[in-house]
């Protein structure tokens, strides 16, 4: 799942919402990429403050999808209108190498190949990752190398981890 905000103490909201999934009932957190700035895309408002997250859940992509817009309302996320500035952003990008359309949930996430604040916190934690439908991550890499990012070198604290990042969202 990709993490970001623009609004508020970024870094601090960052590491708040991965405690939160940590504690979330039947999700365990595995790894955290590097925090990652970027320029807004498609919007404008302040830079972001990205991070990419591997879990093991034990729900349902629906039900994940809202656990992760609960803790976005704990944090003050507000949807004024498309692409507003935000406190906290988290998407579900992958559940397993599933292909899921609904009208409240598209996996994999519609844009994550074309954004280079979740392209290359992915490849941190799953360099070998294959996007179903899509093909390798390593060749969006390219495509995104040109967009306004940067990596901090601080870690962002996000508590225990269990060892295995090589799935990003895989069900218990």
């Amino acid at each position: 799942m990709a993490l970001g905000a623009n609004l508020g103490d970024l870094r601090q909201t960052l590491e708040a919402a991965l405690a939160d999934l940590a504690a979330w009932p039947g999700i365990r957190l595995q790894a955290v990429s590097s925090a990652w700035h970027s320029a807004p895309v498609g919007c404008e408002g302040p830079d972001y403050l990205n991070a990419v997250a591997a879990v093991d859940t034990a729900l349902a992509p629906l039900a994940l999808l809202d656990a992760l817009q609960a803790i976005e309302q704990r944090h003050g996320r507000e949807r004024p209108f498309v692409n507003a500035p935000r406190t906290l952003d988290l998407d579900l990008l992958l559940y397993e190498d599933q292909c899921i359309q609904s009208p409240r949930l598209t996996v994999p996430h519609p844009r994550l190949h074309e954004r280079a604040f979740v392209v290359l916190p992915l490849l941190e934690l799953a360099p070998g990752l294959l996007l179903p439908g899509l093909g390798p991550l390593r060749e969006r890499e390219a495509a995104v190398r040109g967009q306004a990012i940067t990596r901090e070198t601080l870690p962002l604290h996000a508590g225990p981890l269990t060892s295995d990042p090589s799935i990003l969202t895989s069900r218990s």
